[in-house]
């Protein structure tokens, strides 16, 4: 029999594991499960969606970095690999993954989430796909998140124009059937310079995304996706990167000075979680993100 001493035991190792089921193992050592069971025990932690990003993104150090580790299915013409990968990643699928995370409250509504990120309108395929970070990715997601560097960066803000072609990139990839391809884009974009980054920092929020521009380029704005995380007081970049191939932190003012050495690059955009959806407890169900586009 067990004694009242026991009893208690027991009740209190079930109330932590109901806080905390996967303990300290990251997250490219669970299983599907146990991915479930935390999805479940963190959305009842009453913590805003940035907060679920720090939480979640903190069990992806570590993990292998490929940069070929996500696409659109093993039934897909092109681009085969996995939809859903936890064992390893890259900067984008980083970013995809820890979004559809933090605002989801079980495996379903995880996976159902993650391809309204990656796809335009959920719809999976090469051609919906949001394969631009700063033309296709963050319009497509601005139910979610929005484009805050003039915020950030204040009188500091610049701006750069670029053409983006779809068409050129799908031929590039040996794809001749244009058919429902998005037309030729001129866009222009607020920026944070990089020699102005150490300035601003003040003004960067945990769980904010990032998008590293290239310097010389005409075709394409980013050239990588990042995070910034704040961890006792202080500011980190946290990113899965080919420099070290995982995930990892960086210290925000080291990263910044790495980066001011690097000709190719121009600066930084940042994407924030809207205000309105920033609440303590709030979990974003597939089927709303119809009426949350609508509303945006």
């Amino acid at each position: 029999m067990i004694g009242r001493w026991g009893l208690l035991l027991l009740i209190w190792a079930s109330f932590i594991m109901a806080q905390n089921p996967a303990g300290d193992k990251p997250v490219y050592r669970m299983s599907n499960r146990e991915i479930d069971s935390l999805l479940t025990a963190v959305s009842q932690r009453n913590l805003t969606i940035t907060e679920r990003i720090s939480l979640y993104s903190e069990k992806f150090l570590g993990m292998p970095y490929n940069l070929t580790c996500a696409g659109d299915g093993p039934y897909a013409l092109y681009e085969a690999w996995p939809l859903v990968n936890f064992n390893e990643t890259n900067c984008m699928v980083f970013c995809e993954h820890v979004l559809a995370l933090a605002i989801s409250d079980s495996w379903d509504n995880f996976f159902n989430n993650l391809q309204h990120i990656r796809y335009r309108d959920g719809l999976i395929g090469m051609r919906t796909r949001n394969h631009y970070t700063m033309a296709d990715w963050m319009p497509e997601n601005s139910w979610l998140l929005e484009h805050v560097s003039a915020r950030v960066g204040g009188p500091a803000t610049r701006q750069v124009t670029r053409t983006i072609s779809h068409q050129k990139f799908f031929a590039g990839k040996g794809i001749t059937d244009l058919r429902y391809v998005l037309p030729d884009r001129t866009l222009t974009l607020d920026y944070v310079p990089k020699e102005e980054l150490l300035k601003v920092a003040l003004n960067i929020r945990n769980g904010d995304i990032l998008s590293l521009l290239f310097a010389n380029k005409t075709d394409i704005f980013s050239a990588h996706m990042l995070m910034a995380i704040e961890k006792d007081g202080q500011l980190f970049i946290r990113e899965s990167s080919n420099s070290k191939m995982t995930t990892f932190d960086t210290p925000y003012q080291e990263w910044v000075k790495n980066l001011l050495s690097k000709d190719k690059y121009l600066g930084l955009c940042f994407m924030r979680i809207r205000e309105e959806l920033n609440t303590p407890g709030r979990i974003i169900l597939p089927r709303e993100i119809a009426g949350l586009k609508l509303n945006k």
